[in-house]
């Protein structure tokens, strides 16, 4: 146990010594000092990036009588969840400032929240793996009602209800997957369906199972949450729903794949149709709608939508593109939000309401333009290079993929327009008196994650390459 812990363990033990560090503090500190609780936070996953150096990944690691693993695989991941969640930890000013003498026990969850994301990506059984998603999900429903308001503990309500039910198709994929295979560890399953005929009841509990998670990804029939949950998130909230939880459940998703569920022909026409058919619907939402939260909203189901259906056409290269199509996606969705922190979620996010900003702060807005460019898709950017590396591997799956390749473009172009709708209002001439339009006044933190996050979109976009390499060695050593 000793060993197991030390060679695979330290990073999630670091994350779990702060989160009772904070509970400690939230107990005999003075509110006064609430400003400590995110430092505390930013300490403690500095402690774990650094600890990522002592995880055993060569050759694979097997802990805890095999219910967890840590590879090459599991050790990129929980770098970029931990990557993200300091980004997300930093853009907590404006949130730590309003709830104050709660700033502690937030912290202490929002660490609870990349523990548990950490937790999913090691998971090697399905025990461990739905232990690891409720702890996610606990903590994402506490951070959602954070917020004071109305609309932020509805938004928490909804995301609780339909994960609740998530979870019992889940539970119900894994029963039937066990009385089938006779084991819930994911290299045993595996072992045994190599030599096996796909049943039905393999492959309806394998749907069952993958349609159980990607509820976290807002994909149809679990995609009514996202809207809501949206609208009365505050938006450092939303840089961590749009990143850590999409990419803990993306890579056990293609793990699962790979391996323990690989044997289902169904599961990928099932997961290719309710991939476009959520692109449609994200798409075809946005248009009509005026508030930003809400377009960025229906931009991160639509790219989920585009990352699950190239997952679902298993293959190597395919896995590449998914986990570069994440980690590009994760940076340009941080810098994004990280604009609407610094502009404040107490102004009106009407798309309107932004009009002629620019010409009072040209770097700041000039950063959350290519972030949304970036997000559309446009040259020298890494979305750029993401969606047509996402096209190619679509592309490279077989001609009876080709339709749905052609669907996604159409989708692709179509999605430029509500992103324009956001970018171009900044831009235009207003009527106001040029004093009289908006300054923003960053703090340090709130600048340093929009410029590094927005330099790394750029430097992706020009130079893929390292990158690119990296993801498949990752891919190929899975």
């Amino acid at each position: 146990m000793i060993n197991d812990i030390f060679n695979i363990l330290l990073p999630q033990a670091s994350l779990g010594i702060f989160i009772f560090i904070q509970l400690i503090l939230s107990m005999i500190l003075s509110p006064r000092l609430y400003r400590y609780a995110r430092l505390v936070s930013v300490i403690g996953i500095f402690f774990s990036i650094f600890l990522l150096s002592t995880v055993q990944t060569e050759p694979q690691y097997f802990g805890f009588h095999n219910s967890i693993m840590s590879d090459s695989y599991t050790l990129l991941f929980d770098f970029v969840i931990l990557v993200c969640g300091f980004f997300v930890a930093l853009l907590t000013r404006n949130l730590v400032k309003s709830i104050k003498g709660n700033a502690y026990t937030f912290h202490a969850i929002f660490l609870s929240g990349l523990l548990g994301a950490m937790s999913i990506v090691s998971a090697n059984d399905f025990l461990t793996l739905f232990i690891s998603i409720e702890l996610l999900s606990f903590a994402t429903y506490f951070l959602i009602a954070t917020a004071k308001g109305y609309y932020s503990k509805e938004a928490s309500f909804k995301y609780l209800i339909t994960s609740a039910v998530s979870s019992g198709v889940f539970l119900f994929g894994v029963s039937y997957l066990y009385g089938v295979t006779g084991s819930i560890n994911f290299t045993t399953i595996y072992e045994y369906i190599v030599n096996q005929d796909s049943s039905i009841l393999y492959s309806i509990s394998a749907i069952m199972i993958i349609l159980g998670m990607v509820s976290k990804l807002a994909v149809l029939p679990f995609a009514n949450w996202i809207i809501d949950v949206y609208k009365g998130c505050e938006s450092s909230i939303l840089a961590f729903l749009s990143t850590i939880p999409k990419l803990a459940i993306f890579a056990i998703v293609c793990r699962l794949m790979v391996f323990p569920l690989s044997n289902s022909f169904e599961l990928t026409f099932a997961l290719a149709f309710l991939s476009l058919i959520t692109a449609f619907w994200a798409n075809t939402y946005a248009i009509r709608e005026n508030n930003v939260k809400v377009i960025l909203a229906c931009s991160s189901a639509a790219n989920c939508a585009y990352a699950l259906l190239t997952a679902s056409l298993v293959s190597v290269y395919n896995l590449s593109t998914v986990i570069f199509y994440l980690i590009c996606y994760s940076f340009m969705n941080i810098s994004a939000f990280a604009f609407l922190n610094i502009y404040g979620d107490k102004n009106s996010l009407d798309v309107k309401s932004f009009k002629g900003i620019f010409h009072n702060n040209h770097g700041l807005c000039g950063a959350y333009a290519i972030s949304i460019i970036a997000l559309a898709g446009f040259p020298l950017t890494s979305g750029f290079i993401a969606k047509i590396y996402l096209f190619t591997a679509i592309a490279n799956s077989g001609l009876v993929f080709v339709p749905f390749l052609l669907l996604l473009l159409i989708l692709t172009v179509y999605a430029l327009f509500y992103y324009l709708k956001i970018l171009l209002p900044l831009f235009e001439k207003t009527d106001k008196n040029f004093n009289d339009i908006i300054i923003l006044n960053p703090v340090f933190s709130q600048k340093f994650v929009l410029t590094i996050t927005t330099i790394i979109t750029v430097i992706i976009g020009v130079y893929p390459e390292k990158i690119i390499e990296l993801c498949r060695f990752i891919a190929y050593n899975i």
